[in-house]
């Protein structure tokens, strides 16, 4: 009789969970079919995914807190709402996939506007520009794009600068080592690499580079080249199906170009030199 009691009890809790995770998938499928800004209003929060590497845009501080201009930024839309943002580490070689699977709502992290991306996610009005450089150390005397011949380039996997290196190939993928730069899932791996001379060049986000150089204890060390790429936006990413959610993040990004918060946060992590359309437009 006992047995039979905890046979009853096993299969009990393998049909729950196993209806627990079919509610979870169908979740999953349903968010990237309907608008979902009523569910994440009632829901109190909305999950943003990013790459908690990517300084200054959202990064850990070595106590482990999570800061970043995306951070500060994606709070104060959000606030206008009485919405929380809950951040999720992820693979940003499989963004889009985490959002269209529901596991996240947005990609807010830097990210670029690409046609490659429009395809799979929908953007928000621009809030900031960006360019993609070249760093290197300059003992390497590495002073333009052409210096790269035959020599090791990385970037990161995934982003719109390793995107940029096989779309404009006449730029560096033609003069580097291989012909395909190593690719990394974390700009500190990257830079790691660099500064151990194992890749001798690094194409990153101009936003990333800056903070970055400027917070070693030698910058003077690194060379930064601009080079030819066309200059690029940053938006949220959502799901095609979240209009409401689209309106809602671009109705607060005016509001805070309007009422100053948006100026503040700028200041506070680029100073003078962050690149806002949004602070253009207002003047």
């Amino acid at each position: 009789m006992k047995k039979k009691i905890w046979l009853c009890l096993i299969m009990l809790v393998c049909t729950v969970s196993l209806l627990s995770g079919c509610s979870g998938v169908s979740v999953g499928k349903r968010a990237n079919h309907v608008d979902n800004w009523n569910r994440i209003e009632k829901r109190g929060y909305v999950t943003v995914g990013l790459d908690d590497t990517f300084v200054p845009m959202g990064f850990r501080q070595k106590s482990g807190k999570l800061v970043g201009y995306d951070i500060d930024l994606a709070r104060a839309v959000f606030k206008l709402y009485g919405i929380k943002v809950s951040f999720q580490s992820i693979d940003w070689s499989m963004n889009a996939t985490e959002l269209n699977n529901g596991t996240i709502d947005l990609i807010w992290n830097g990210y670029s506007k690409t046609p490659q991306r429009e395809k799979k996610v929908a953007f928000s009005d621009t809030y900031l520009q960006n360019d993609q450089t070249l760093v290197s150390l300059r003992k390497n005397h590495i002073n333009s794009y052409a210096d790269m011949q035959g020599k090791t380039l990385g970037a990161q996997a995934g982003s719109s600068g390793a995107q940029d290196i096989s779309q404009y190939p006449n730029l560096l993928k033609n003069k580097i080592k291989g012909k395909s730069p190593v690719l990394y899932d974390s700009f500190t791996n990257a830079f790691i690499d660099l500064n151990a001379n194992r890749i001798q060049g690094l194409i990153i986000d101009s936003t990333y580079a800056g903070y970055y150089v400027s917070h070693e204890s030698n910058p003077k060390d690194y060379v930064i080249n601009n080079g030819s790429f066309p200059k690029e936006q940053f938006g949220v990413g959502m799901r095609k199906t979240d209009t409401t959610m689209r309106h809602k993040i671009n109705r607060g990004l005016k509001i805070l170009a309007k009422n100053g918060t948006l100026a503040k946060i700028n200041h506070k992590w680029f100073g003078n030199a962050a690149d806002s359309p949004l602070l253009k437009n207002n003047k």
